[in-house]
């Protein structure tokens, strides 16, 4: 009993100082977003003689806030709806498909899971620019559909095969052909997988730097981070703008994942674990 307890007290500590190592840089943005460039030259760790508000609102005008919230929201909200509709159709035809050429395909599509982005990013600039996608918020947003939908496949596989089969036979008797049963039937079962592949995905996208810069060339269509980035100039780093900026950008993922994390959990669990 004694050695449990030390065992447990030693693991609280270690995941105690893991919890403070991961949290102690968001800390230190929040902190340094509120001083001038001046206090936080002088010192990071000290606080700042009053909180400068002014730096959320210079940051909310310097990187268009509005325009490119819309920007990523587009984005996110197409590239995600594409995910979501290719993947469920796409895992649940090949888990209900047995036969070596249905596992063939879902081995692609798991195999592609390993392919590093660097080394498919110049064809794939190469390819957007030839399809004259390039520089299209859409376009980008397609190309996500197509970076996305292995992962999404691969859980909608594992989630579709938990499913009893007589539920669609059950349909397919009252009269429903193949797709009414898919989206009468089974896709509302499918919500906990759906809406972790959703919170994942938007998470990937929102936070997504290296693709929208290869893509994107108008500010007019920037992504939030791609906002950010131009306050980096060549001679001049306005730091505290800057932190402001990152924090802006990081609200809207920080108070969507603390909502959702126990459907990421428990759906990423099932998808990759059932069948």
């Amino acid at each position: 009993m004694t050695i449990r307890k030390t065992t447990s007290f030693f693991v609280l500590l270690f995941l105690l100082a893991a919890a403070i190592i991961a949290v102690f840089p968001i800390y230190m943005a929040v902190l340094n977003s509120f001083k001038t460039q001046e206090e936080m030259f002088r010192s990071v760790l000290a606080l700042p003689s009053r909180l400068h508000w002014e730096n959320y609102s210079q940051a909310f005008h310097k990187i268009h806030m509005l325009n490119s919230t819309v920007n990523t929201v587009t984005i996110s909200a197409i590239g995600i709806g594409g995910i979501l509709f290719t993947a469920s159709l796409a895992g649940y035809k090949l888990s209900r498909t047995g036969g070596k050429l249905s596992n063939a395909i879902f081995f692609l599509f798991v195999a592609s899971m390993l392919v590093p982005f660097h080394s498919i990013m110049i064809p794939l600039s190469r390819m957007a620019k030839n399809l004259s996608v390039q520089g299209s918020t859409y376009g980008l947003a397609l190309i996500y559909i197509g970076l996305g939908v292995n992962m999404a496949i691969f859980l909608y596989h594992g989630f579709v095969k938990s499913i009893p089969r007589e539920l669609e036979e059950s349909a397919q008797i009252d009269g429903c052909n193949e797709f009414q049963s898919f989206f009468r039937i089974i896709f509302p079962l499918l919500l906990p997988i759906t809406v972790t592949i959703a919170i994942l995905d938007f998470l990937w996208i929102w936070n997504d730097f290296l693709l929208p810069l290869l893509m994107l060339t108008d500010v007019d269509r920037y992504t939030l981070i791609l906002s950010t980035n131009m306050l980096f100039g060549e001679y001049n780093k306005e730091w505290s703008l800057i932190l402001a900026a990152l924090v802006l950008t990081a609200i809207p993922v920080v108070v969507i994942y603390a909502f959702f994390q126990k459907f990421i959990m428990e759906g990423i669990t099932e998808g990759a674990v059932k069948g």
